[in-house]
């Protein structure tokens, strides 16, 4: 393997190491490759049959050892392609005994830059549709869920971390889950434009030395094996831009600035217990210790976990934008780099997204009365009060709560009693649409 033993000595050392999503796709393109020139009697049928079973090999990871070239190498993924090449020609020569040539026979009818491109976006989409999309339809799952069960708990709204009119817990959780909910109607929106594959573009996109059959048959290869509905983009496009890649990623990026606000809002209704909110408790997150100094300590662990993975997919779409910019004319030049970021990311959020809804969301206690007595006690109240009980009984009120008294406090101190307190402060109609002074 003359290419992938000298490559490191001019690439990168950084040890870092492409996905197993795309070393699957490349071998994918591979098996699909030989049996189109095979079919099309461009390849000699042994060395076809050779090529096929190494890069099925390759497919189900038992060659991973050998995919040594680094991420950070040649823009247009060469050392990726021409370390998958070395590797099915050396295994499929094994095989059939026959001299198999990596650039010859395992890379015929195709260039880097179309392989690589196609591989990424493979890759991709295959991780999309078996990872993220069943964690996020989960995920908005179990927040409708909650937010159904928490429908009819009130607690204090807060603007500016100031307080504010009531809502319902419910109502809160269904703000996430209709943000995530579109999250994945734009994720399953994109992942078609990801779905068009330049391979049989070659160098430039001309398809130059393939046959002119080729995009077609192989695209139709793969669908076979992966049932994905790849389908030929325009050659030219699919070489020169990546910008498909990085609206995935974009979109990713905003999935993961919900998570971050979901993230942030649980933190501090979960902070205390007595110098915080304490609207909640969290019991999966007490099965670790908080602290290695202050014993019987609790914290948001998986919260916590969650906001790591919210700034690093931030930042990998970051480092996407770059990447999606890199080269001229004819050639994309960030392609491992993208295609390493996208699945990394892809992978980052499924994991955040399953623990944190089962963990957190699912293992959710709310602190009922805690919630009611913030309720009962936000300034604001008096606000939707006063035409019921006066201006002058309002402002009195006004200054109890300034003092810290709750209102339902305050009105009993003014001569209210219990049944006409409960009328008053019927937090179930300031929830909802309509002018509870009338």
């Amino acid at each position: 393997m003359k290419y992938t033993e000298t490559a490191p000595k001019l690439f990168m050392n950084t040890g870092t190491r492409f996905p197993r999503k795309i070393i699957w796709a490349m071998g994918l393109i591979k098996y699909a490759a030989a049996k189109v020139n095979s079919d099309l009697n461009q390849l000699e049928k042994e060395i076809a049959k050779g090529i096929m079973q190494a890069a099925k090999e390759v497919m189900e990871g038992k060659h991973d050892d050998k995919i040594v070239l680094d991420v950070f190498q040649t823009g247009s993924g060469t050392g990726l392609n021409m370390n998958i090449n070395e590797v099915i020609a050396e295994r499929a020569t094994e095989m059939i005994g026959k001299k198999v040539h990596p650039n010859d026979h395992v890379n015929l009818g195709q260039s880097s830059n179309d392989t690589v491109p196609t591989a990424i976006r493979i890759a991709a989409t295959s991780a999309v549709e078996e990872q993220l999309i069943p964690a996020l339809s989960k995920f908005v799952s179990i927040l409708n869920r909650k937010s159904e069960e928490f429908k009819d708990i009130v607690k204090s709204g807060r603007t500016h971390l100031r307080d504010a009119l009531p809502v319902t817990l419910g109502q809160e959780l269904s703000a996430y889950a209709d943000a995530f909910y579109h999250d994945m109607t734009n994720l399953q929106q994109v992942l078609e434009y990801v779905k068009e594959l330049p391979i049989g573009g070659t160098a430039v996109g001309t398809g130059l030395n393939s046959h002119p059959e080729f995009q077609l048959r192989v695209i139709q290869e793969v669908n076979n094996e992966t049932g994905l509905g790849f389908k030929p983009a325009n050659k030219f496009r699919g070489l020169r831009l990546l910008t498909d890649l990085l609206s995935l990623s974009g979109i990713m990026r905003t999935i993961a600035v919900d998570l971050y606000r979901l993230g942030q809002d649980i933190r501090l209704m979960f902070s205390g217990p007595m110098t915080g909110f304490n609207e909640i408790d969290l019991p999966t997150q007490e099965e670790i210790a908080g602290s290695s100094i202050m014993p019987g300590k609790t914290n948001p662990v998986t919260v916590e976990a969650t906001l790591l993975v919210s700034a690093q997919v931030v930042g990998l779409d970051h480092a996407n934008q770059f990447a999606s910019m890199l080269g001229e004319f004819e050639l994309a030049m960030g392609v491992p780099l993208i295609g390493y970021n996208v699945v990394t990311q892809i992978n980052l959020l499924t994991e955040a997204l399953n623990k944190f809804g089962d963990l957190v969301i699912n293992g959710m206690v709310p602190n009922i009365e805690r919630m009611k007595r913030y309720a009962e006690s936000s300034p604001s109240l008096v606000t939707v009060i006063s035409p019921i009980i006066g201006y002058d009984k309002a402002s009195e009120i006004g200054k109890r709560l300034s003092k810290g008294m709750s209102i339902r406090e305050a009105l009993k101190e003014l001569g209210f009693k219990d049944d006409e307190i409960d009328r008053i402060l019927d937090l179930s109609k300031l929830v909802k649409p309509g002018f509870p002074a009338k």
